[in-house]
């Protein structure tokens, strides 16, 4: 897992094995304050696929998911990958962060979308 700082002392780290960009208030043993969950996606180019954010009710409002939505876009430029923003809040963070958020191919739009259909468990 890496860990990522934020303004606020949430800690932001990357669980691949699990898919998980998870945020902690307080540090790495902090509370879990919300996540993003996405797979990575091999086929017709390597891409993480981000299937869903959730920030915990009492800490909505805060920044949480779009610090979450941009640190896996941090990690994917790190990476030299494509992010598939499947999730609806990565979606419309994408379209307001138009440097931040490359946007994809259709066809690899169509193939992450496939992914998660024939997979369910990916969510």
């Amino acid at each position: 897992m890496s860990p990522t700082s934020t303004p606020g002392e949430i800690d932001i780290r990357d669980d691949r094995e699990r898919g998980r960009l998870s945020a902690r208030m307080g540090g790495p043993d902090g509370e879990l304050v919300g996540h993003i969950q996405y797979f990575v996606l091999e086929e017709p180019e390597r891409a993480l696929v981000a299937v869903h954010t959730i920030v915990e009710r009492e800490y909505e409002g805060r920044g949480i998911a779009g610090s979450l939505t941009r640190e896996l876009y941090a990690i994917a430029a790190r990476e030299a990958v494509h992010v598939v923003p499947l999730c609806p809040f990565a979606v419309r963070w994408a379209a307001r962060h138009p440097g931040e958020a490359p946007t994809v191919s259709d066809t690899l739009r169509r193939a992450a979308e496939q992914a998660l259909a024939s997979d369910p468990g990916k969510w």
